[in-house]
């Protein structure tokens, strides 16, 4: 928005023209969404805290966890707030990429948001059923896929990457359509398992956002493409103002969501964050670099996978309880332990992701 008011004022004055630049509005969204946060995040809590909209607290979970009833929730508004305010300033409104990340983003925020209301302000601990959940999702990650492959407009947007290796890239035709399709429902829900102790899924977010921020902008450069020999796609760039909103969204909630929490994200921001991952990641081509740099959430997926199976079909459990984080929980880990543990996990997997960029 703010891109088309520094267009006119040019003619008046070209130092309006460093706008133009990618970094600067990128540093520029980060900083407009880090101060949103700070300014909305204290309002919002007391909102919250006054309307008795708390967290409620699974009984069969760790009893650390039930002094945290209570506790403000539904949080990720916070940061959809933040990031949709900024994105809409400093981003070029003109580029498809910023709209499909941003509406996939606020969709599955919908779904989030729907499902935490059913289960603080309705009293239904089943919040929305697992089938419209994923019906809802799958809506969204459809129409975004299909949208994509039909306005495909080099033929890098289509083809399957894999890391280390520069020359395989693989034409996926309409099975892009399928790939899309799981890569934002799978990240949504992973991120969501993940949200359950104070801060452990943000902090992994916004790592991984500011990686693929850095991915979208060597990939929207055609110098830096080509030098890395990665795929080159021209609107790719402009996500970058997206990724730094993420990322100062992020670390604004993170300054309340700190252990000990005084707002939870909730569903509304798990839900939201994950389906902004996937679609990033599908939009720069590095889907199997989003499941390396996001490997935390890919362990906690597949723990309650594991758990699943092992109990229907042999009546035992691997975990002591799943998502995995819960498992060193009760295993007498501090939570402040776990969390920092799997922060320092994720800052190492986004450094060998962001490593393929080089190693080809």
């Amino acid at each position: 928005m703010l891109l088309y008011l520094t267009d006119y004022l040019m003619n008046f004055d070209s130092g309006f023209r460093v706008f133009q630049y990618l970094t600067l509005r990128a540093i520029l969204g980060a900083l407009t969404a880090l101060v949103i946060s700070f300014i909305v995040g204290p309002v919002m809590i007391r909102k919250l805290t006054r309307k008795k909209i708390g967290q409620s607290i699974r009984e069969d979970g760790p009893e650390s966890h039930y002094e945290k009833a209570g506790t403000p929730t539904m949080g990720g508004a916070l940061i959809l707030v933040a990031i949709s305010i900024s994105t809409l300033l400093w981003a070029d409104l003109e580029n498809r990429y910023v709209w499909v990340v941003l509406l996939v983003t606020l969709g599955h925020g919908v779904i989030g948001f729907v499902d935490d209301y059913r289960k603080v302000m309705q009293g239904n601990s089943d919040g929305l059923s697992a089938t419209a959940k994923l019906f809802w999702q799958s809506a969204i990650a459809l129409t975004a896929a299909v949208f994509l492959y039909q306005t495909v407009e080099v033929a890098a947007e289509t083809q399957f990457i894999v890391p280390f290796f520069k020359d395989v890239m693989i034409e996926m035709g309409w099975f892009y359509i399928v790939v899309t399709y799981f890569v934002i429902v799978g990240t949504s829900n992973a991120v969501n398992l993940t949200d359950g102790l104070d801060g452990l899924a943000i902090m992994p977010t916004v790592m991984v956002a500011a990686a693929l921020g850095i991915f979208a902008y060597l990939s929207g450069n055609i110098k830096f493409a080509e030098y890395l020999a990665i795929p080159y796609l021209p609107e790719s760039g402009e996500l970058i103002v997206f990724c730094t909103a993420l990322v100062g969204a992020g670390l604004g909630f993170l300054w309340f969501n700190a252990y000990p929490a005084m707002v939870f994200m909730g569903d509304v921001g798990a839900l939201a964050l994950g389906a902004a991952l996937g679609i990033l990641a599908v939009l720069v081509r590095q889907e199997i670099v989003l499941m390396i740099m996001g490997g935390v959430f890919v362990v906690e997926t597949i723990s309650v996978i594991i758990q699943v199976a092992s109990f229907k079909m042999r009546g035992k459990r691997v975990f002591l309880m799943a998502p995995i984080h819960h498992h060193y929980e009760l295993k007498g880990w501090p939570e402040p332990r776990i969390i920092v543990r799997f922060w320092i996990i994720t800052f190492i997997l986004v450094l060998i992701g962001l490593a393929t960029l080089k190693l080809r």
